[in-house]
């Protein structure tokens, strides 16, 4: 059973604290970023729009915007009523802390199925058996000097807003398991709401939101701990029914779990940030939070993770060594490199709603790279109409690019600040902060700028190509040095720079892709060779791309070139080299990116 005592220590009190948002264990002084939090009340203060508290942290206050409260409501009730049994209980895992005896686990252990099949076990086991102590120490949510970085304690005093689940009325009763003191309806309670639920599809007749709870089960799965776990979301503890339910505590630890495990493995990094999404989602399940809530952890996440990452002594004294123990960990594990081993293995999924689609949204169906994508993003907004100024230009949090640096460590600070302004999302929707001195955490969205391409021109300016697959800097650069006009059936003499010594590349023509030729990258970079253009090929305008093994372009920008009628006799194919070969429609389209077509 989890709810013992060790060296003074009991479960309830870190329940308590950690629900609380205040990490058990202070983190050990000696970095710049200990003593520079980034101050969420003021990062999540766009909240003051839709709910003003009474300052005495007691659950009430006046309801600023209806609609968007009442937004807030309906989709939790939905996600609470239509979450399958198997979600459920991914709810109650991921609703879980370690215990005073050390035979649970906590949301750095739940997030840790963003790895996929392989390498969450390997890394289960890395954990459980002290072979990752630098990322244990680094990670786990009690007092992780990220995992627990940051609480949100003071936030959710100062917000002050009841949970879901809580009576509208003073009158209520309460089930016999609850704390009937500390959870006394007559002082917890929802009825600053109940007005705005009145005659609502989603709320009784008193203001009271429709919401299940999820009874307590055993875990018996071993999956995250050898042992079996009683899991309880703890909805009649004095800790979960008095603490304010924005922002989300819970919400908030998982994004620092997930954020940092998504940096120390930027190759997943967009599986374990839909994983962190989805630990938000289930505290919706659990109907404990509301969608708002769950944004609100996940500018907290990012805010405390830019601010370790952008931490220069924090960086090279904690998170470069603890991502280089668990990297060679989950390799040697896994019996080969890390590319080999992820593609392997079953990736990260996930069916929350049995196919189901939430008001206004999708079913949030994760399958592959990018559906998770597609489900990160779509969290971060949960379809909320806007409510501040739309068309605004990006607004990139200062230290926020320091977030990229494991994903794209050859782009500069100014370039991967534009990879994250190009990914981001259109500012107004709730707690966006746009234009402001903080910068907008609510905009960014890390799953599409972890798995960009990009492309870097002549010039250092970069173009998101495309998100949801690889993250990839295309630097290839294909000239034409005797022009770039051709006649149909006439030789056309190539040369580029910026590729990977020793690979093949197939020259690829478009409009309709067709493989005109290979060149064979040398060791400096280069290449050189000529193709044949077929004398079938239309005149105009037309591009020339070249794609490696896989059909991904490594061009930072196609060749565009212009094809002119064949030459009087029907012309010659004179192509030369590595390059010169006759016109094959390529199989598959090839190339999977999309390019610049004449």
């Amino acid at each position: 059973m989890r709810r013992t005592a060790l060296r003074g220590v009991t479960v309830a009190t870190v329940a308590t604290a950690l629900v609380l948002g205040s990490p058990l264990v202070a983190n050990a002084a000696g970095y710049p970023s200990d003593s520079s939090k980034p101050d969420l009340v003021s990062l999540l203060n766009g909240y003051d729009r839709f709910w003003q508290s009474t300052g005495k942290n007691d659950l009430h206050g006046t309801v600023q915007d209806p609609a968007t409260l009442a937004k807030n409501d309906q989709l939790t009730s939905w996600i609470n009523q239509h979450a399958t049994a198997a979600q459920q209980r991914k709810a109650l895992q991921d609703s879980e802390y370690q215990n005073a005896t050390n035979t649970g686990y906590d949301q750095s252990s739940t997030v840790s199925q963003g790895l996929g099949s392989t390498l969450e076990k390997a890394y289960i086991a890395g954990r459980a058996s002290g072979k990752l102590p630098l990322t244990s120490a680094l990670v786990n949510s009690s007092d992780g000097t990220s995992g627990a970085y940051v609480g949100t304690g003071d936030a959710k005093a100062h917000y002050s807003y009841p949970r879901p689940y809580l009576p509208g009325t003073t009158t209520a009763t309460l089930p016999a398991t609850d704390d009937q003191t500390g959870c006394a309806p007559a002082t917890v309670n929802a009825s600053s709401l109940a007005a705005n639920r009145a005659g609502k599809p989603w709320a009784s007749a008193d203001g009271t939101l429709d919401i299940t709870r999820v009874p307590t089960v055993t875990d018996t799965s071993h999956e995250f701990s050898p042992n079996d776990v009683v899991l309880d979301a703890g909805y009649g503890t004095k800790g979960i029914c008095t603490g304010g339910s924005f922002p989300s505590g819970h919400t908030t630890t998982a994004y620092q779990a997930g954020i940092t495990l998504a940096t120390l493995v930027p190759e997943l990094a967009p599986e374990l940030l839909a994983r962190a999404s989805e630990a938000g989602n289930d505290r919706i399940v659990l109907g404990v939070h509301y969608p708002l809530d769950i944004v609100g952890g996940r500018i907290d996440g990012e805010a405390a993770l830019a601010a370790r990452w952008s931490d220069t002594q924090y960086r090279t004294e904690v998170l470069e060594p603890a991502r280089k123990e668990l990297v060679s960990w989950l390799e040697q594990q896994c019996g080969g490199t890390l590319a080999a081993c992820i593609a392997a293995e079953e990736p990260y999924t996930d069916d929350p709603y049995g196919g189901s689609a939430m008001p206004g949204g999708t079913a949030q169906v994760v399958t592959d790279r990018g559906s998770a994508a597609k489900v990160y993003r779509e969290r971060m907004t949960y379809g909320f109409a806007a409510t501040g100024t739309t068309g605004l230009a990006p607004s990139v949090p200062t230290g926020a690019s320091n977030l990229l640096l494991t994903a794209f460590p050859t782009l500069t600070d100014a370039q991967r600040t534009a990879v994250l302004a190009q990914t981001e999302i259109p500012s107004g929707a709730p707690l966006d902060q746009s234009g402001t001195a903080d910068g907008s955490w609510e905009r960014l969205d890390l799953a599409a700028a972890t798995s960009a391409t990009v492309s870097v021109a002549t010039d250092g300016s970069v173009r998101v190509l495309a998100t949801g697959g690889t993250a990839r800097v295309l630097t290839g650069v294909l000239t034409a040095p005797h022009g770039t006009s051709v006649a149909a059936g006439s030789s056309l003499a190539l040369a580029g720079t910026g590729f990977t010594a020793g690979s093949s590349l197939r020259v690829v023509l478009h409009s309709d892709p067709v493989t005109v030729g290979t060149l064979t990258v040398a060791a400096d970079g280069t290449v050189t060779g000529s193709v044949t253009i077929p004398a079938g090929t239309a005149t105009g305008a037309h591009t020339i791309d070249l794609v490696d093994a896989s059909g991904a372009s490594v061009l930072a920008t196609p060749l565009a070139i212009t094809v002119t009628p064949a030459a009087a006799g029907g012309g010659a194919g004179g192509g030369s080299g590595p390059g010169t070969g006759t016109g094959v429609v390529d199989p598959g389209d090839g190339v999977h990116l999309p390019v610049v077509s004449g």
